[in-house]
């Protein structure tokens, strides 16, 4: 057993560049699961920096300027998009979210009328067990509202919270672009002048990390902007505070789709029943959730690496129950680091018998 553990160590881990690998991931890992929330600021700033370097490198490059004059046009650009979300639409999505609140007991009063008719219309449904259900939805409502109850007696500590992020996040995101080679250059004063397979794993998931990003922003606002005009056009309640959470719901690869679509169908049926106009949403509906997934999806992703269904389910269950939302936000990066990890890993073998073939 010993043998076998010195031969695996010694096949991966007699290179240093591996070692220097190995401890910068375990390093990064740290921070983020230690101090993840406090840099929270810092995670949402480098995100959207990763949205806008893009298109800063794009003005650079077409009119020869210095870096710092397309930086500060899109970082105004920025702040307008920013203010707009602020003050134009976060008003309309608590006004709409409220409004549901102030109805929700009248929706769950007519689901449960809905619920005690079925075992009148099917036989196989009993009305014990009809109760049973109504029971436990009780229940849970019940416990959602202490919650509520407590997110409100806390939500003064936490309104100062969201009121500093607002202010620090529009900063860091002007200085990551306006000095990121100069950042970049300081984080690499601490790592050795040798770095290959540190240099080579950063590299890919350089590139793949912005892509994913800037897909990921780009489906959001495509599907939210969809939804509101469908959902506005058929009369539909709620329009845009469903469309939010349609198009956020893309954050979750398959469970988000999956999730999302029990409160469009059932403000839809609690405001049209079995009818037309129910039937026309659940089919645009459909019909927006099948054109993400095989259209824009594709499109937008292209040059990001394809991931099994499988591993990207099980890197979302991970990485968020370690990090949360932003594990979820994260959680296809993620993969694609221990992916490039792992292919780095599997040529050592191959890399170091070759440098050894070379020096004799």
């Amino acid at each position: 057993m010993l043998q076998a553990l010195s031969n695996w160590y010694n096949r991966y881990f007699s290179d240093p560049h591996a070692v220097l690998l190995a401890l910068l991931l375990i390093f990064g890992f740290t921070i983020v699961l230690t101090m993840g929330n406090m840099l929270a600021p810092a995670l949402a700033a480098i995100v959207i920096a990763y949205l806008l370097e893009d298109i800063v490198q794009y003005i650079k490059n077409r009119f020869q300027l210095r870096r710092i004059i397309p930086v500060i046009i899109v970082f105004n650009l920025f702040l307008a998009f920013f203010l707009f979300i602020i003050f134009g639409m976060v008003p309309l999505i608590i006004k709409q979210l409220k409004e549901l609140v102030r109805e929700l007991p009248n929706y769950i009063a007519q689901g449960k009328e809905s619920l005690l008719q079925l075992p009148q219309k099917y036989d196989f449904i009993s009305l014990q067990q009809v109760e049973q259900y109504t029971q436990s939805i009780d229940k849970e409502i019940a416990t959602m509202g202490q919650q509520l109850l407590s997110a409100s007696l806390s939500s003064i500590p936490n309104a100062i919270t969201v009121i500093i992020y607002l202010i620090l996040v529009p900063l860091l995101v002007f200085f990551f672009l306006k000095d990121k080679w100069v950042i970049l250059s300081w984080f690499s004063h601490f790592l050795p002048p040798e770095r290959r397979m540190a240099s080579q794993v950063w590299e890919e998931m350089d590139q793949q990390l912005g892509n994913y990003v800037r897909g990921k922003f780009w489906e959001i606002v495509i599907v939210a902007a969809v939804c509101v005009i469908v959902f506005g056009l058929m009369g539909l309640k709620y329009a845009i505070l469903l469309s939010v959470l349609v198009g956020l719901s893309v954050l979750v690869p398959y469970i988000g789709a999956a999730v999302v679509t029990f409160p469009v169908i059932f403000i839809a049926y609690v405001q049209w029943g079995w009818n037309t106009e129910f039937f026309y949403l659940t089919v645009a509906f459909a019909i927006i959730q099948i054109l993400d997934g095989n259209v824009l999806v594709p499109l937008l992703f292209s040059e990001v690496v394809n991931l099994h269904p499988v591993a990207i389910i099980v890197s979302i269950l991970v990485f968020g129950g370690l990090w949360g939302f932003w594990g979820v936000f994260f959680a296809i990066p993620l993969a694609t680091l221990v992916s490039a990890t792992l292919r780095a890993f599997s040529h050592l073998p191959e890399e170091v018998k070759a440098a050894q073939e070379q020096s004799q």
